[in-house]
Formats: structure tokens, C-alpha cells, sequence
């Protein structure tokens, strides 16, 4: 009888409106506050809280740093979240944001640097290499697509600019949504945006239906960049970042050696296809795009096997998940380095104060697709949101700074790109027309012509009662001459033309000599039977070879500059890195006014490549670690946004001097590059900075 039944104490215990009744009897029971505590945890610790989540294998659940705060709040009289002025709360946040990243950098460095983050790095750069390869693929596809697409100059120009404005679009959407979604799930769906459109748009036929598709492929590929850089950089350390995100960048010179050498070894093979019937093709070019989605596919699959961002889940308040992670990341790398028996001694991490909360909507409350709608608006709204805070006072003039730097660079850079292959192009139609014929008055009857005329000039001759048969005409011009009882068949033109000609009973039987090509001509008794099929546009016959070849000797030549900036980036730091890289390249630009032929073009070319490819690694740096874990994402794809509209003015502006002058594309590509690289100096510095 002197013992109390165990009913009678729980009894007496009862918990009520979030404490503890005790039992009004005079006697002392000592202690109850720290005795529930230690009562807490080992139910947390042996996982047989009713209210936690219980996770298989070893852990068994971590008490959450704030449960303790949590229930003596509960017990004291305080004001409650929803009354409380949203500066204050923000303002808590920030305090708790600024121990976890200090925190979260001890942990890190705990963790170690290993078969993990290789591991992870691999997977993406398979993704970043995905990048690279979707800005040389349809560059490469032109020569041959244009061809089976009857594709004119403005339709080529748009097709070439239609990738960089889905990339454009791409990296600012996906980008936000990585902050609020999760940096695994939305790269996820950025590759299978990617992948699904550019697998597509190898089978599609019609112009319109390819232009959609690379729109959409280069809309999911834009995601990749800003995601891929801030998902690694979350996993290293303050003095691993600036060096292993340089790494990183390798990748992205990788996919443009990739695309260079697949269209090298694929698309000259014009017959590695099949036809069904006259309407479809599917010619060696569709190879070449179905292959280009490979690192994509590889990526995507990859990552599967990876773990989210420690870094976001404790932003979001998932302590739990983000503690196994990290736990995973230890335990692999100590496995790696021959030392299992070293333990993960992280008990609890920080996590911030959460002040935007997203209300779900109870199943029974509308139809699935205005639930849907809500959801989509309310994450938009957050996006969006993270937007206007990325020009707010504090980011203010770090975020416009680095709008100009990354803009100047893309006009230069992706300007020059484009110019350097023209450039060599218009040497080569300049060498080509210095060796035109010239045949003046010739006079040619009863003649067979069935081998090629090329690069000829024919003026005031008369051609009486020859034949043409199963020959091509290859930059030929007729002025002022007279064809006379003539008889053309199966003949193939290109850049042929027919003018002030007069032309007497004369048959062209299956030719591609349309109307167009005969200008200002008089047609007596002649006849057109059975034109051929197809384009009725003609293409210039562009060297694929010298193609393939600057632009791999382009995406080689950064190598070297790759290697430097990575090692010295964590040396000499992120800002003289982007100012003295970018002053280089400008100096560089100024020798191409001695640029005058092919070779010397290809040379510049890779010097510049080289020299600039070490502001581009910094770049990503800096942008990275200037912005918190709940904008990184948002802010980088703002920035690459910019950069591919930087891009596509570039684009449009250099190659519209092709062959006009030298002068307004150098003066722009170095005016730019210098006022960037001045203004870049006066960013700060985050060489030593931990990660917000």
C-alpha cells in the first residue's frame, strides 16, 4: 500500500494546454521541469516519440535544437508569431542564419572533403557538360538541317538565337524555384525538360515544331547552371570552394570538346540514317542531336543517387534530413580515408527562425486543378519575392554591379564567338572569289557538258544546240549570252544565275533551275519540264571541317586558363581574378585588327578564349558565396539570365559587321571588357567569407 500505482501517477501528471498539472497534496515533487526534460530526450533518442518521424537503419532521431526553447516558450507568457511585427521576425532570422553558417561551416570541415564530394562533383558536371554541348549544337546542325529544312538566313538566325532566349527564361525560373523547391528536384527537372525536347527535336520534320523544341530544351538547360554551382558549392568548405568550383567549370570546355568532336565524327556521314518514304528523313545531323542528349541523360540518371542540400533542408527547417545527409557525407568520406571507426559528433544544428509559410489545401476544398493553381501562384509569388529582395538595400548595389560585369562579358565574349567563325568564313569566300574565270565571248556548239562548272564568270557568249546533262553548275554566272536549241537535264545548281540572257528553243527537263535564276532574261519557245523537287533556296557550301575544327581549338584553349584560375583563385582571390582576367582579354581583342587571314583568326580566337575563361570561373564564385542559401539560386539565375541576353545582342550586333568593318567589333568587345573589369574591382571580397 506504501506504493502509488503507476495509473495514479500519470494520472497526476496530466499535460494540459502545453504544461504539466500537479497533483495539490503538500508534497514536494522537485524538479519537474528538468525531469520531463531528460524524459524527452530519451524518448527522442530510442525513437519512440508518438509525434516524430522514426527513420530506419542506425539513427533513430536527433533532438531538434529548438525543442527545448520551444516548450519553455510554451510555459512563459509570450507573444505569439502571428502578432509579432514581421521585421522582428525577419530579424531573428537573420541572427539564427548567421550561427548556422558558421556552424555549418565547422560541419563541413568535420565532414572532410572526399569520395562524396567527387563523387557529386562528377555527377555535375555531366550537367554543366550538358550546358556547354546545347550552346555548340545547333551551330553545328545548320550546314546540314538547313538543307532538309529549306531554312532561310532569318530563319537561321532565329534558330540559333531561339536556345539563348530559353536559356535566358530557363535559368531565372528554374533558378528561383531551386530556392524554394529544392536544388536536387528542380535540376531534376531542369535535365528532364532538357532531355525529353532535344530527343524530340531530332525526330520532328518541320521548322516550326524543331524551333519549339530547342526553345523548351534550352528553357530546362538553362536551370542547370545557376543550380549546379550553388547545389556543390553547399557541400565544401570556405577553403575548398573557390578551387573546386573551378574544377567545376572544366566541365562546361568538356561539352563544347564533346559537341566539337561527335559533329566531327557524325554529321559528315550524311547516309547514317534512314527515310521513310519522301516525307521523312532522318539524316546523320538527328544522330548528332540524339547523341549531344547523352550527358544530359547521364546526369539525370546520376542524380538520382544524390542527396538534397543539407544547407537548404536547414534552411526550410528540416533538421532531421539534413542532419542524415550530412552523416552520409561524413561516414563516406571517413569510409574513403581507411577510418570507419570515426564518429559524426554533431548532435543539433541551428535552424533559422521560419517566417514564410505555405498553407496546404485541404482536399476537399475546390477542384484538383484550382488547388493546383494556388500552389503554383503561392510558390510564383515566393519566387518573385526573392526577386525584389535581390535589389533591396542590402544587395542592392553588389546585385547592379554585378548585372554590368556579367553583361559586358556575355556581349563581349559570346559576340566574338560568333564573329571569329564569320570572320574566317568571309576570308575564305574572299579567297574563293579572287580565283574566279573569267570566259568572255566564247562561242560552243554541239557540245556535251557533263562535268562541274565552278567559280565561273561567262560573258556575251553564245552556246548553240549543246547539251547539259547530269552536270552541276557551283557559283556560275551567264551575263548578256545566248543559249540557242540547248538541252538541259538533271542538272544541279548553287548560287547560279542567268542574266540579260536570251534563251531560244532550249528544254530543261528535271533541274533545279528555277525562275528566280534567270533575271531580266528573254525565254523564246523554251521549256520547263519536270523540275526537281524540294529547296528552292540555295545554300552555301560551307567547309564542316574548319567548322568543327575552331571550335574545338575554341573550347581547348581554355583549358590552360581553367587550370590557372583554379589554383590560384583561393590565392589571389575573386576580384583581381575577374578584373585581371578581363583587362587581359581586352588587350587581347586589339590584336585582331592585325587578324587578316584564317590562321591568324583561329589564333586570336584562342587566346581570347583562354585568357577570359578565368573571369568566367571567378564570376561563378563570387555570385555564389555574395547571396544567402534562400537567394543563391534566385540571384545566380537573374545574373545568367542577363548573361544570355547579353548573348543574343552580341550575336545580332557583331556578325552584322561581318565584312563591313573590323573596327566596331573590336572597340565594342574592348570597351566593354574594360569598363567590366574596372567595375568588378570594386566588389567585396569573399575569399574568407563562410557561406550565409
Amino acid at each position: 500500500d506504501g506504493y502509488r500505482n503507476t495509473n495514479q501517477v500519470s494520472d497526476d501528471y496530466r499535460y494540459q494546454d502545453g504544461s504539466y498539472d500537479t497533483p495539490n497534496d503538500g508534497y514536494y515533487r522537485g524538479g519537474d521541469e528538468p525531469a520531463q526534460e531528460e524524459d524527452a530526450q530519451s524518448d527522442v533518442t530510442e525513437g519512440h516519440d508518438e509525434d516524430d518521424e522514426v527513420y530506419e537503419g542506425e539513427y533513430q532521431g536527433i533532438p531538434h535544437p529548438d525543442d527545448i526553447k520551444e516548450k519553455q516558450k510554451k510555459r512563459a507568457p509570450a507573444m505569439d508569431d502571428e502578432y509579432r511585427d514581421r521585421a522582428d521576425l525577419m530579424a531573428e532570422r537573420m541572427e539564427d542564419e548567421e550561427q548556422l553558417a558558421h556552424q555549418y561551416e565547422n560541419i563541413i570541415e568535420e565532414c572532410g572533403h572526399g569520395r562524396f564530394q567527387w563523387t557529386l562533383f562528377f555527377v555535375l558536371g555531366l550537367a554543366l557538360m550538358a550546358d556547354g554541348v546545347e550552346v555548340f549544337v545547333v551551330g553545328f546542325v545548320l550546314p546540314s538541317a538547313e538543307k532538309d529544312m529549306c531554312l532561310s538566313s532569318s530563319n537561321k538566325g532565329m534558330l540559333g538565337l531561339i536556345v539563348y532566349l530559353g536559356m535566358m527564361v530557363g535559368a531565372v525560373l528554374l533558378g528561383g524555384l531551386a530556392d524554394k523547391l529544392g536544388r536536387k528536384q528542380c535540376l531534376i527537372i531542369s535535365l528532364a525538360i532538357n532531355a525529353a525536347f532535344a530527343f524530340l527535336s531530332s525526330f520532328v520534320q518541320g521548322y516550326g515544331f524543331f524551333l519549339f523544341c530547342r526553345l523548351i530544351s534550352g528553357l530546362g538547360i538553362g536551370g542547370t547552371l545557376p543550380i549546379v554551382f550553388a547545389y556543390f558549392s553547399e557541400f565544401l568548405s570556405r577553403e575548398k570552394r573557390g578551387e573546386h568550383l573551378s574544377w567545376l567549370c572544366m566541365f562546361w570546355m568538356i561539352g563544347g570538346i564533346y559537341a566539337s568532336a561527335m559533329a566531327w565524327s557524325i554529321i559528315p556521314h550524311y547516309g547514317w540514317g534512314f527515310s521513310m518514304g519522301t516525307k521523312y528523313h532522318f539524316h546523320s545531323w538527328r544522330v548528332f542531336v540524339l547523341v549531344c542528349a547523352l550527358p544530359c541523360i547521364a546526369s539525370l540518371v546520376a542524380l538520382k543517387f544524390m542527396p538534397e542540400s543539407p544547407r537548404f533542408l536547414l534552411e526550410i527547417g528540416k533538421h532531421d534530413e539534413a542532419w542524415m545527409i550530412l552523416k552520409q557525407v561524413h561516414d563516406t568520406n571517413m569510409r574513403a580515408k581507411g577510418e570507419p571507426e570515426r564518429v559524426f559528433t554533431v548532435s543539433y544544428i541551428k535552424t533559422p527562425k521560419q517566417v514564410d509559410e505555405f498553407i496546404e489545401i485541404q482536399s476537399s476544398t475546390g477542384t484538383w486543378y484550382q488547388r493546383w493553381l494556388v500552389r503554383i501562384t503561392t510558390t510564383l509569388k515566393q519566387v518573385w519575392d526573392n526577386v525584389l529582395y535581390c535589389l533591396t538595400a542590402q544587395y542592392r548595389m553588389n546585385t547592379l554591379m554585378l548585372a554590368v560585369v556579367w553583361f559586358t562579358m556575355a556581349l563581349s565574349y559570346y559576340g566574338l564567338i560568333v564573329w571569329f567563325p564569320d570572320m574566317i568564313r568571309y576570308f575564305q569566300d574572299e579567297a574563293y572569289e579572287s580565283r574566279v574565270k573569267i570566259f568572255d565571248e566564247e562561242e560552243v556548239s554541239h557540245f556535251t557538258f557533263n562535268f562541274t562548272l565552278e567559280n565561273q564568270i561567262h560573258r556575251n557568249g553564245e552556246y548553240r544546240n549543246d547539251k547539259f546533262i547530269g552536270m552541276k553548275f557551283k557559283e556560275v554566272r551567264f551575263e548578256d549570252s545566248l543559249f540557242e536549241d540547248c538541252y538541259f537535264e538533271d542538272v544541279r545548281s548553287s548560287e547560279t544565275f542567268f542574266e540579260n540572257c536570251t534563251i531560244i528553243s532550249t528544254v530543261f527537263y528535271n533541274t533545279d533551275l528555277y525562275e528566280h535564276k534567270f533575271i531580266n532574261c528573254r525565254l523564246i519557245n523554251s521549256t520547263f519540264m519536270k523540275e526537281k523537287e524540294g529547296c528552292h533556296i540555295d545554300f552555301e557550301e560551307d567547309n564542316d571541317f574548319l567548322i568543327y575544327l575552331v571550335s574545338f581549338l575554341g573550347s581547348l584553349s581554355v583549358l590552360p586558363g581553367n587550370i590557372i584560375s583554379a589554383l590560384l583563385m583561393d590565392k589571389i582571390g575573386r576580384i583581381k581574378m575577374i578584373g585581371g582576367s578581363m583587362l587581359i582579354s581586352a588587350v587581347c581583342c586589339f590584336f585582331l585588327f592585325f587578324g587578316n587571314s584564317e590562321s591568324a583568326m583561329i589564333g586570336w580566337q584562342c587566346l581570347f578564349c583562354g585568357a577570359s575563361i578565368a573571369a568566367w570561373n571567378a564570376l561563378d564564385v563570387i555570385t555564389v558565396e555574395l547571396y544567402p542559401t534562400d537567394k543563391r539560386a534566385t540571384a545566380f539565375g537573374i545574373l545568367n539570365g542577363l548573361c544570355k541576353f547579353g548573348a543574343i545582342l552580341g550575336n545580332s550586333i557583331f556578325s552584322s559587321f561581318v565584312g563591313i568593318t573590323k573596327v566596331v567589333p573590336i572597340l565594342l568587345a574592348s570597351s566593354a571588357l574594360v569598363g567590366g573589369g574596372l567595375l568588378a574591382l570594386r566588389l567585396p571580397e569573399t575569399r574568407e567569407q563562410v557561406l550565409m
